[in-house]
Formats: structure tokens, sequence, C-alpha cells
């Protein structure tokens, strides 16, 4: 608040006099954003906030006092910028976000306010579960299997010799700006495939079930193993998962994420049996007690959707640590928890 009483004193003075070519609203929310950066930070959440630079991304923020007419939108200082809006909004328009990205394209972010009620979420109807993987990009309990595409893979070569390009030119030079652009080109077309795919998959499994079940994945600590870090970043895990939480909420739906510590990829799915360990290139394996074979990826989701369903049934969110459950000789998604001692006992019976 400091800050934001000082803005019309910068104003005065002859170093900061560019202040006034700004709208005064777009001043006070950038002040108003620093807050939450250093909250971020000094919660180890962030690094330590850096001035923007003008070779990234920069935006800009419109808390008000903006219109859309026919064609444009009509901002304070700027006036009227055409634009190509891509469907009519409807409610009250609150804040509008413009960004600039690497490759010199416009984007405004409008918020609108409908008043109109949330979606009531249910969980009734088909349930599913989702496994994610390297090979596969993603793989349901229904045995669907949809194929990685390697987005940076494909378009890694040429990326490098762009890049290669890039570091011989001199700093400061146009024909650097126009190499640091070509680069820039590639990594967007590359972050664009890969929302494509994201939001079109993510769209049909929520289209097409009530209830998704996905684990609660650890992706900044996965991508410590340098060996695949390229590869998991290259999937956009964490994204898609969002994907499919925003649009299951939207939509009145169901999205659950269960412990990610539960033993779906080495537990039975049809007798609940945990196998002591199971290497990372053993793809299919057979279950010892109940002589199932199952496919690793299947198996995982598919106990996946019952954990889920389990812990909807339940309504306590308090998930499975370890394989403390054994079906009811029931439906797999109705489950009794039996104690430790118990399970350890059964299981050695069945190792027997």
């Amino acid at each position: 608040m400091d800050w934001k009483k000082q803005l019309p004193i910068w104003k005065k003075q002859k170093e900061t006099e560019w202040l006034k070519e700004t709208y005064s609203q777009c001043l006070q929310q950038a002040v108003l954003n620093l807050s939450p950066a250093f909250v971020n930070f000094f919660q180890k959440r962030a690094g330590y906030p850096q001035f923007k630079s003008r070779h990234g991304k920069e935006s800009l923020q419109y808390p008000a006092n903006v219109k859309i007419v026919d064609g444009a939108v009509k901002f304070p200082f700027l006036g009227e910028i055409r634009a190509n809006l891509h469907r009519q909004f409807d409610g009250q328009l609150k804040t509008v976000t413009i960004a600039k990205t690497k490759t010199d394209k416009y984007y405004a972010s409008l918020l609108f306010e409908d008043d109109k009620p949330e979606s009531v979420v249910s969980s009734l109807g088909k349930a599913i579960g989702i496994d994610l993987g390297l090979t596969h990009f993603c793989i349901t309990s229904e045995a669907s299997k949809y194929d990685n595409p390697r987005h940076f893979k494909k378009q890694e070569r040429q990326l490098k010799r762009k890049q290669r390009k890039l570091y011989r030119k001199q700093k400061g030079s146009n024909s650097r700006n126009k190499a640091r652009k070509l680069v820039a080109i590639s990594h967007e077309k590359i972050a664009n495939s890969r929302q494509d795919l994201l939001h079109k998959l993510s769209r049909k499994i929520v289209n097409e079930n009530q209830a998704i079940v996905s684990e609660n994945l650890n992706v900044k600590g996965i991508v410590r193993n340098h060996n695949q870090a390229l590869a998991i970043s290259d999937c956009g895990w964490s994204m898609f998962l969002n994907f499919i939480e925003y649009k299951a909420k939207r939509d009145g739906k169901t999205f659950l994420e269960i412990d990610r510590f539960f033993p779906s990829w080495k537990t039975c799915s049809v007798c609940l049996n945990i196998v002591d360990s199971l290497p990372q290139d053993i793809r299919s394996w057979e279950c010892p007690h109940c002589h199932t074979r199952h496919d690793r990826d299947v198996n995982a989701a598919i106990n996946k959707r019952d954990e889920g369903l389990r812990l909807l049934a339940s309504g306590t969110g308090a998930t499975a640590d370890g394989g403390n459950v054994r079906p009811n000789r029931g439906r797999k998604s109705s489950v009794a928890v039996v104690p430790r001692e118990v399970r350890r006992l059964h299981s050695a019976l069945w190792r027997v």
C-alpha cells in the first residue's frame, strides 16, 4: 500500500516521468501483484521476484474501464484495438490481461462475472481410472492406451540447428533478434502441439465419464531423475491433470486424486494380493495367488479406479496405506479395512 501512495510522486520526478504514459490502475495492479510474489518467496514456493525481461513474455493487466465494441476491445489510453473474439460473452467484464509472447503475438484474457450458479458435482455414473506413463501417455482402466507423441523429440533436431545459429550471432544485433524469434517460434510450436493433444484427450475423458480417478503425482520430484527428466517434462502430466480437473468441475463431474504411495502397480486387481517387488522393465506379470495375467499399466489404472470408488463411498477421504484393504467378497469397489497384522499373515499364506 505504501508503494501505491508513491506512484503519484514518482510520476512528478524527472527520472520516472515515463510512468505517465501508462494507465494509473495498471501501475497499481502491478504493485498489488508484487505482494503475493514476495509471499510465495518467503514461503519457499517461488524464487525472489525479478524485473520482467523485454525478451520474454510481457503482460499488462487492466482491472477496470475496459469495454468490448464491435470487433475490438477498447482500453484506456490505448483506445480501440481490433481483436478476433472467438465467442460471445455474457456477464460483467471485470479484468483484462494483455500478454505478448516471445513471437510478438498479442493475446487478451477477459474475466467475466456471469452470476451463474456453480455446477453441482456428482459422482453417479461411469467411473474410470487413468495411469500416466512414457511409452503410452495415458492408460485407462478400460484398457485404452494413448501413445506418447513426444512433441519435443520430433522437433529437437530442428531446434538444435536454430539454437546453434542463435549462439553464433553477435549480441545486440538485429540478426540475433531474428534468430531468437525463430527459436521462440519452434518452442511455441512444440507447446501448442502438446496443449492441443492434452485439451482433446482431457475433453474426451471428461465427456465419456462421470468420475475420473488419477494419482497425485509429484512431478517435481520425479524429474530429478536426470535420465528421464526431459521425457517426463515433454509429456505434460501436471498440465493434463489440471485440464481434467477444471473441465470436470465445470461440467459437474468428479475428479479425484488418490495418494501417490498407493501401490496400484503391484497390487492384483482381482484378489488384491501385493507382490513384493515389480521392477520397471516388467510390463506384464502373473499374480502368484490367483494366477491372473496382468498388464502392468492397465492393472494400475483399475486399482486407482477401485480405490477412488472406495474413497467416494466411504466419504472419509482416507486412502489405503500399503494395501490395508481387502474385498468384502462382493463388488471390488466395496472393501473393508483390516489390521496390518492380519494383512501380513494373509500375504504370507498366499506366498506359501
